[in-house]
């Protein structure tokens, strides 16, 4: 492919989400001469995949740097199915048996990694690792890495999944905007079925809103619901989420349905949607509410 065709690539939103999924199995998986072709592809794209150059550059740096001898491969149509997937996971789990049977210090370096870089993506490949080994040093870091400052939410979200696999159990301390938040371990969701049934319902009501009208919102809103829920684990906004009385999840539905009308539409009147979700009286400041925090979390102002 010449490069000024490479320059012109724009990849679909549906079609840059399914690489970034790729992207995280292959750094957690330590396949990072994938990573790395992977990101010197992405770095050629235009359109939405041009927010993300910078923080591809870097990691791709990062990668060059700490895996020199990971030479880059692979396609991006050839990149992984379920079952390369398994092969990798298994791969790694006797990587890492492997290394920490022979070096002492191989998981103390991963703890240490944990706690000393800042970037997520780097972070959830130490992560990733440690979830392979039974060392008894483990859930202590996990619960002190929490607690101990202010973290990445969808990472600190994955440590709380770690230590419940772990078998771990009661509170763990961890702090969000400056507040320090107790979670029971063992109420972790796992999967998304796991969730308070309020919680679960949001997308089952925007689902069916939607379904006819704009089948292409329904799956955003089940990408951005998912990471949402993981974001506010844990803290006020989450026991919002999970109240359960008649209007909870119409709110969070309706918030969730405007923002996404707003953001692939550009459609700012939300009269249609109040409707469709029955937002009246007491609901419309609840509804707002949610609206502004999902905004926030998207960008426009993070929470």
């Amino acid at each position: 492919m010449a490069d000024s065709t490479k320059d012109n690539l724009v990849l679909f939103p549906k079609t840059l989400d399914y690489y970034q999924i790729q992207l995280t199995r292959m750094l957690e998986t330590e396949r990072y001469g994938e990573a790395k072709g992977l990101l010197g592809f992405l770095l050629q794209c235009g359109g939405e995949a041009e927010r993300h150059h910078t923080e591809w550059q870097a990691l791709l740096g990062w990668l060059e740097a700490a895996f020199p001898e990971a030479s880059s491969s692979g396609l991006p149509g050839s990149f992984d199915d379920e079952d390369q997937d398994g092969d990798a996971e298994d791969g790694l789990r006797q990587r890492v048996v492997d290394r920490s049977g022979q070096d002492a210090e191989y998981i103390p370096r991963l703890i240490a990694t944990l706690f000393n870089v800042d970037d997520p993506e780097q972070q959830l490949v130490a992560l990733g690792q440690l979830a392979h080994v039974e060392h008894p040093d483990v859930e202590a870091a996990l619960r002190r890495w929490l607690g101990e400052r202010e973290r990445h939410p969808l990472v600190q979200f994955r440590v709380l999944q770690q230590l419940r696999k772990l078998g771990a159990s009661g509170p763990a301390a961890m702090w969000r905007e400056g507040e320090n938040l107790l979670v029971e371990i063992e109420q972790t969701p796992l999967q998304f079925e796991d969730y308070p049934q309020a919680v679960q319902d949001v997308l089952d009501r925007v689902r069916q809103t939607a379904e006819v009208s704009d089948p292409t919102l329904a799956y955003f809103a089940e990408e951005m619901w998912k990471e949402c829920a993981q974001t506010a684990y844990g803290t006020p906004v989450f026991r919002r989420m999970m109240e359960d009385d008649d209007g909870a999840s119409d709110v969070w539905a309706a918030g969730l349905h405007q923002f996404l009308l707003e953001k692939l539409h550009a459609q700012s009147n939300d009269e249609w949607v109040r409707e469709q979700y029955g937002i009246t009286g007491d609901l419309r400041f609840r509804y707002e509410q949610a609206l502004r925090w999902l905004r926030q979390y998207a960008g426009e102002g993070r929470p």
